[in-house]
């Protein structure tokens, strides 16, 4: 597995390739601190097999075998991989991200910024004890009924594709309490794009603190109010103001674009302490933006956008609504990861075995990512439009095979797609007690009367 890995990324980055070098990795687990008796599963042969078994959709520990030839057990890889610290997963994932930062300094560039896509998305895992207590299971499952789920906030590059970062935390937490953990990764004068859950004031605050912009949608529960020469409301900080904006005419831009004061909410976000949300500013000098959407098939037929970028010359209204329109790449880049390569159930049973799941996904699909663009590049088309699937059946391929020309996608930018599915479920109830209680009501049904 390590010369067919290895060689086929030396086809696409030599630098990229040396990241995943047994010398590289033997160098990295030295590094984090990891001592190990000289064995088969080492962790340098551990990190290979784990990203082998990602390459081939997770597959069963038990298929390892079989795929690599050498001796060893699913027990025996199992307990390589709870060996291996979650530290250098995360210092391999980081090494992969920097060596792809001039892609991400160069690609996709939205009027010379740097443009990223932030969204969540739930995770469903095997039931047990630690994993219940870690991160919960959806409220309308009875005890013993459902699966945990965890929520992953996933920070990808617009232009590229590449995932940048992600961060996990339990079911019932809110995007919001773990967004500002992201900002660290981005620059000043970076757009962040992302869905009405990010378009708060609290958000858009930390965001102009550290210099950079946002474009979000409008969250449904704010009024916006295009009146021009409207002033606040007198009792704007009370709840009991329903029906009216909260803000502050400053200038129109536009029939329905105008640049407004926004002031801080009177109630404090959950997620926030007291302290950071006193150091809030009291007022934020916005942009509110609303375009009526042509495309057959859209649910709706305006979307209100909140951003901070204010210079209406240089941001024109309709680039915005093609920026935002491009956000919508982020549920493609969330369905490879979790249709394509299997992330959307993991297998691991542990707290910590789920992180170090994650972050090899995180690994492998920046990888397959990386043959994307470089496939891209060769075949003169857009990157969005190379067969992701194409790429990770290359990647995995016997070694010693060249990059060929991969399946380009047809660009269908009007097609339209009901969301529903097809194919029937089987008619089977769902589970509403717990095992143990429907095994004994089949064993009293068997027995003789």
């Amino acid at each position: 597995m390590t010369p067919s890995l290895v060689s086929a990324l030396r086809q696409i980055r030599d630098d990229l390739a040396d990241r995943l070098e047994p010398l590289a990795l033997h160098d990295l687990c030295q590094s984090r601190g990891c001592r190990w008796r000289e064995r088969v599963l080492d962790p340098v042969t551990t990190i290979h097999l784990f990203l082998l078994q990602i390459l081939h959709r997770n597959t069963a520990c038990a298929h390892l075998p079989r795929l690599t030839g050498l001796d060893f057990t699913a027990s025996g890889y199992c307990q390589a991989r709870s060996r291996l610290p979650l530290a250098i997963l995360q210092a391999l994932l980081r090494r992969i991200v920097e060596v792809c930062q001039p892609l991400t300094d160069a690609a996709g560039l939205w009027h010379g910024h740097r443009t990223w896509l932030v969204d969540g998305t739930g995770i469903s895992m095997p039931d047990t004890p630690d994993l219940q207590r870690a991160f919960g299971q959806p409220t309308n499952q009875a005890v013993g009924c459902g699966f945990p789920v965890a929520r992953v906030l996933a920070l990808f590059h617009a232009g590229s594709g590449l995932l940048q970062q992600f961060i996990t935390a339990p079911l019932r937490s809110h995007e919001m309490s773990r967004v500002a953990l992201l900002h660290p990764e981005l620059r000043t004068g970076d757009v962040l794009v992302g869905d009405r859950a990010f378009g708060t004031f609290a958000h858009l605050a930390l965001l102009m603190d550290r210099g950079l912009h946002g474009v979000f949608r409008m969250s449904q529960r704010r009024v916006v109010d295009f009146t021009p020469d409207r002033t606040r409301p007198p009792r704007w900080n009370t709840g009991k103001l329903t029906g009216k904006a909260r803000s502050q005419w400053v200038r129109a831009l536009g029939p329905e674009d105008q640049v407004v004061a926004w002031y801080k909410p009177y109630v404090r976000s959950a997620w926030m302490t007291a302290e950071e949300h006193d150091a809030l500013p009291e007022t934020l000098t916005i942009r509110e933006c609303r375009y009526k959407v042509s495309r057959l098939g859209f649910r709706v037929s305006s979307v209100t956008l909140v951003t901070t970028l204010l210079d209406a010359d240089m941001y024109p209204l309709e680039e915005l609504a093609e920026l935002y329109l491009a956000r919508w790449a982020v549920e493609t880049d969330i369905g490879h990861l979790k249709t394509t390569l299997g992330m959307d159930v993991l297998h691991c049973k542990t707290e910590s075995g789920v992180l170090k799941e994650l972050a090899t996904f995180a690994i492998v699909y920046n990888l397959v990512r990386l043959v994307m663009l470089e496939a891209s590049r060769r075949q003169g088309v857009a990157v969005n439009r190379v067969s992701f699937v194409d790429a990770l059946r290359w990647l995995s391929s016997p070694p010693g095979s060249a990059l060929s020309k991969l399946i380009v996608n047809p660009s269908r930018p009007e097609r339209v797609e009901p969301r529903c599915k097809k194919r029937r479920a089987k008619k089977y109830p769902y589970m509403i007690q717990p095992r143990k209680v429907l095994r004994q009501r089949q064993l009293e049904q068997r027995l003789p009367a």
